[in-house]
Formats: C-alpha cells, sequence, structure tokens
C-alpha cells in the first residue's frame, strides 16, 4: 500500500475537489463513485460561487477563500466556465431597499465588494433588468461557474496528473482500517487501500454499516429538496446574476435589525421557503429557482404552481418575457442542523467524512477540501 494514496468516494463537486487537492499535494488518488457519473447535487444548482450571503466571520473568510481558488482552477481548467460577473440583489418594497441600504454600510461590506444602487444604478450595471423596482446590492465578489461541465473539466485537470484513477459505478459497501491501512470495499467486492479514505457521500446517509453508519445516524444532517427550471437561449445577456427582495430572508449576511422590515412574504413564499435566484448560461439560457422542503419523506412530483410562481417573479424583475422552459428538475441536498459550515469527522483511523454544506456545496468545495487536507496530513 502506497503511503501516499488516498480512496475518495463520491464524484460530486466536493469529492472531486478532495481529489484535485490530494493530487495538487502530490497524492496518488484512486477515485469512487456509485453511478456512471455525478447526478445529484453537484449538477442539479445554479453554478453560483455565492459569497454575497455568507455570514460574518468564518463563513465569510471560507467564501472568500473559495472564490480565489475557483479563479486559480480555472486559469488551469477554463472549462469550467469561471466568470467574475458579480450580483445584483433587486429591491421591489422599501423595506428590502432599507435592508440592503444596512448591508451595504456593514464593516465587511468591502470584503464582498458590496454597493447600493437606484433603479438606474441596477439598469446601468445589467441593461437586460427592465423591470419595476426601486434599487439593488451589487455584489462584485460573486461568480458563476457551469455545473454540468465543472466535474469533466476537473477529472480532465486530474488525469492529466497521472496520479488519478477514476472508477464510476462503484457502489462503496464498507470501510474499515487496521490503523495503518484504510480501505474501501464497492459492490463487487473490490478492495481499494490507501493512506485514508475521505467519503464525500453528499446526501447518501445511508447503505454503510457499522461505525460510518452509526456515525451517520447520529450526525446533526438533514436533507433538503429543491425545484429548478432552465429555458432555452435568451436573446438578452445578463451581466450578472439576479436574486430577488425574498432571498435576503435566508441568508445569514443579511440577519441584521432592518431585515424585521421586509414585507409580509406570500404564502408559497413562507410555505416553501421560495427565493428568485437566476443565473444566465454561457449557452444564453436561463437557470431559475428555488424552493425548499426540509420534511421527509420527500415527494416524488415536481409542483407545476411553484415554477409558475417563480417564471411570473422572474419576468417582473427582468421587465420581458422568458424563452421557453425546456427542462424542469427537482434536487437534494445535505445540511448541517447545528452551527457549522459542513459536518467533517474521522469515524476511524484514516477515515473521514464530509459533507453537508448544504446550498453552500458548489461555493466552498475547494477551500473545503483545502481544509481537510490541512487536517488529514498536520
Amino acid at each position: 500500500m502506497d503511503a501516499h494514496r488516498v480512496v475518495i468516494v463520491g464524484g460530486g463537486v466536493l469529492g472531486t475537489m478532495h481529489a484535485l487537492e490530494a493530487c495538487r499535494r502530490g497524492w496518488e488518488v484512486v477515485h469512487l463513485e456509485a453511478d456512471a457519473g455525478p447526478r445529484r447535487a453537484s449538477v442539479r444548482n445554479f453554478g453560483l460561487v455565492w459569497v454575497s450571503g455568507r455570514a460574518a466571520g468564518p463563513e465569510l473568510a471560507l467564501a472568500l477563500r473559495a472564490r480565489e481558488l475557483w479563479e486559480q482552477l480555472a486559469a488551469h481548467s477554463p472549462v469550467v466556465g469561471f466568470r467574475p460577473d458579480g450580483s445584483l440583489t433587486v429591491a421591489r418594497h422599501d423595506g428590502e431597499l432599507a435592508l440592503m441600504a444596512e448591508a451595504a454600510a456593514g464593516p465587511d461590506a468591502a470584503a464582498r465588494g458590496f454597493a447600493l444602487l437606484d433603479a438606474d444604478g441596477v439598469r446601468a450595471v445589467n441593461p437586460a433588468v427592465r423591470g419595476t423596482l426601486l434599487g439593488g446590492l451589487h455584489c462584485t465578489a460573486d461568480a458563476i461557474v457551469e455545473p454540468g461541465l465543472v466535474l469533466g473539466a476537473l477529472r480532465v485537470t486530474l488525469e492529466a496528473t497521472g496520479r488519478y484513477t477514476w472508477l464510476p459505478r462503484r457502489q462503496v459497501v464498507d470501510v474499515g482500517s487496521d490503523g495503518t491501512t484504510a480501505v474501501a470495499v464497492d459492490h463487487l467486492g473490490d478492495r481499494h487501500e490507501g493512506a485514508a479514505v475521505v467519503l464525500c457521500i453528499g446526501d447518501r446517509l445511508s447503505g454503510l454499516g457499522g461505525r460510518i453508519g452509526a456515525t451517520l445516524a447520529a450526525a446533526p444532517l438533514r436533507r433538503c429538496r429543491l425545484q429548478m427550471m432552465q429555458t432555452a437561449p435568451a436573446d438578452e445577456r445578463l451581466t450578472t446574476a439576479l436574486a430577488d427582495g425574498d432571498s435576503m430572508r435566508y441568508y445569514p449576511a443579511f440577519d441584521l435589525p432592518r431585515r424585521a422590515g421586509l414585507p409580509t412574504p406570500a404564502a408559497t413564499t413562507s410555505e416553501w421557503g421560495m427565493q428568485l435566484l437566476l443565473v444566465q448560461r454561457a449557452s444564453g439560457a436561463l437557470t431559475i429557482g428555488d424552493t425548499h422542503t426540509y420534511d421527509e419523506p420527500f415527494g416524488y412530483a415536481v409542483e407545476e404552481h411553484l415554477y409558475q410562481d417563480l417564471s411570473a417573479r422572474a419576468e417582473a424583475v427582468l421587465g420581458w418575457p422568458l424563452p421557453p422552459v425546456v427542462r424542469r428538475w427537482a434536487g437534494v441536498y445535505t445540511g448541517t442542523t447545528d452551527d457549522r459550515l459542513y459536518y467533517r469527522t474521522t469515524v476511524d483511523d484514516g477515515i473521514v467524512v464530509v459533507t453537508g454544506p448544504a446550498g453552500r456545496g458548489m461555493t466552498l468545495s475547494p477551500a473545503i477540501a483545502e481544509e481537510t487536507w490541512e487536517e488529514l496530513t498536520r
């Protein structure tokens, strides 16, 4: 067994970033994925590197570090589609604008690239926004990547190192350690040995027995289901990502005194945890969402009235009709139920579980991987 070999379980963005960080440090990587290719939260998201909403303190620091790492990654893997476009959160009510003003006057506003804009200022930054609005909050630190391309592009970079083996269709069923060698056993009975096994399992919180199964069963984790959609390419080119005022109800950066002055949310907003996020893909298509449901078991169907609500919100902000919707989907991610930004625990010698960044996964993944490797090699 090579003392500098690691087995990564999970081919999503968190697992792939852990593989990338391992290769960067000179380790050999065996990378296992249960499916033929990642099909879960890592490809069912907005592709936002979202600094604007992060809580002050450690969360913001981790997001800013991740933003640096994403830009560095894009220099070597341009196919990830990194674009430092920033974002606009638009205000359509006085209470929303007041909260934005408070955030823009905060001590970390410069680190986030915050600037409060009036309606004309919003349209100057993003001329495609022509709906009725009072102003908006511009965040220049936010960025966009292409979730459908990121993982493939990073695997090309990994394979070029000569120290990376990608093994899809390998469901891990058991993990163990004898104190010096960590082992992952897949459903075919093959054993994959290394100095460490890092399990980036996403929302797969069951299926492993022994200490790992017991640890996950007791872990402070929950799953969230959301709905999203994507349109055909738009004729307009958006220069930023967009969010509406309802997004400030959920992001901790806006947990400020003036949040109490936000307008009473619509019943659908409260029931489904709705917010409008809108990102234009490199192809011109618009990715639009989203909703939040935490009570399991989740329904098997998507709700059409929620898509209609999101479409209406998007058109009200843009001021022009959306292109036809060409795909709709639901996704599930895992988040912590305590104050941790994500869940990482060492279950046995050399066996580490990393999951639960919630909606921060795409944003924080490179910085989370960096933190894991600092801990593993300490």
